[in-house]
């Protein structure tokens, strides 16, 4: 590094600045650089702050809750009582041979429905008719001998009377032998009756009108009245029966209602969502299982159209009464706390208020309201878990139950839904 005294600079070799720049200058340069880095980060700094501030300005703000709401209304609902049964043939007969002998002739098909009286079954009938023939003959000569004693009475009894030629003895020696000779007569009518018996027993007519099942004995073989397992099995499919129970305290109320009228009772299949026939109430059991603490109950079907098969397991829906101009809500609104059932109200001022409800019963997914809510209330059915008393919402669009209650005349009703456009009304 090199300089000359007196000069109003000193020029100086550096490494960074280089030869051709002064010690000033190059001081002044790093001065400069130092300001403009120090300016940019208290920049930086009060831009950090700023976003910090207004985020938490943001939190600060409680955002609305997202709510699905329903307006309660006012109608008739009906009140179902809901049990487990199966169904049971209203009639179901074993058809078994009376008599012994091959089996001829076999008159229907598996799977046919058939008519009281109608010729099923033949079974051989000459060993029989041959019988009937040969007691028609033991007959005929037994009459012949009963003719000849009364003949022969009537002429002891004459000549007793008359000329004192027979002795009274001998007489009644003579009916003694009339009365014999008619007892034989009557025993042979009724083995010539009992071989028609079997002859009609020969030809197998069906006693009821149904289904006839698989065929269990095919034709040529050897039948006897003392086999255990039937030709076939018939089967009565209309009308039809269900069996089904119910827990014994609500007995009591389904025999008063019985009472009054006839109730309806809907059979519905295994998984409880597809109506398959309607019929009515028939009985009661007599008893109570004491295992279960159920009562049995019978309902008949017209089954017109054999929906309903023997041993079906089926859901049962007993209407037992149609509650009038009742105050219905979605079940989806009902919570439950430590002090009992209450449901969410939207106010118009987009607030959530809490009202405790008293619910009379729930059928499906809606919920008959006994107090607490009133027809044009608007009910929160869903966001429930984020709301407390007086927390903002935010509509959206209303949800309908998907299952709705049926009225007793078996048509479904759909809920009025509550058109969202600004604040709920009531």
């Amino acid at each position: 590094m090199t300089g000359r005294p007196g000069a109003v600079g000193v020029v100086q070799r550096d490494s960074k600045c280089g030869p051709s720049l002064t010690v000033a200058r190059c001081e002044g340069t790093r001065w400069i650089l130092s300001l403009l880095t120090g300016v940019f980060g208290f920049i930086l700094i009060g831009c950090g702050t700023g976003d910090s501030r207004s985020g938490g300005a943001r939190a600060n703000v409680v955002q609305p809750v997202p709510v699905s709401v329903f307006t309660a209304e006012q109608r008739d609902m009906p009140y179902y009582l809901t049990g487990l049964g199966s169904v049971s043939a209203f009639y179901t007969d074993s058809i078994k041979s009376r008599v012994d002998g091959e089996l001829m002739q076999v008159n229907f098909k598996e799977g046919q429905f058939v008519n009281k009286g109608d010729l099923l079954l033949v079974i051989d009938p000459r060993p029989y008719q041959v019988a009937l023939e040969q007691a028609q003959a033991t007959l005929f000569k037994d009459q012949a001998s009963l003719r000849d004693a009364k003949l022969n009475y009537e002429r002891y009894k004459g000549l007793l009377q008359n000329s004192g030629a027979m002795s009274q003895q001998q007489v009644d020696t003579q009916a003694t032998t009339v009365d014999q000779l008619e007892g034989a007569v009557r025993t042979d009518q009724a083995a010539v009756d009992n071989q028609k018996l079997n002859l009609t027993y020969c030809h197998i007519t069906s006693p009821i009108s149904g289904r006839v099942g698989l065929r269990l004995v095919d034709p040529g073989n050897i039948v006897h009245a003392t086999d255990t397992n039937p030709l076939l099995v018939i089967t009565q499919l209309q009308p039809i029966a269900v069996i089904f129970t119910l827990p014994e305290d609500q007995l009591p109320s389904v025999a008063q209602h019985m009472a009054k009228n006839t109730l309806q009772v809907d059979a519905y299949s295994r998984d409880d969502q597809t109506k398959l026939a309607t019929g009515k109430l028939l009985t009661i059991d007599n008893q109570i299982d004491q295992t279960t603490g159920t009562g049995r109950l019978k309902a008949v079907f017209d089954n017109k159209e054999n929906a309903l098969w023997p041993n079906q397991f089926v859901n049962t829906h007993l209407l037992l009464e149609v509650r009038k101009n009742s105050t219905v809500i979605p079940a989806a609104a009902i919570q439950r706390g430590p002090q009992g059932t209450y449901v969410f109200v939207a106010k118009s001022d987009h607030t959530a208020d809490i009202k405790p409800v008293t619910i009379s019963f729930i059928q499906e997914n809606l919920a008959n309201i006994a107090s607490g809510v009133a027809p044009g209330d608007v009910v929160i059915t869903d966001g429930q878990d984020k709301l407390q008393e007086g927390s903002p919402i935010q509509l959206r669009a209303p949800t309908t139950p998907a299952n709705q209650p049926v009225t007793s005349s078996g048509s479904a009703t759909r809920p009025a839904q509550t058109t969202v456009s600004g604040s709920p009304t009531k």
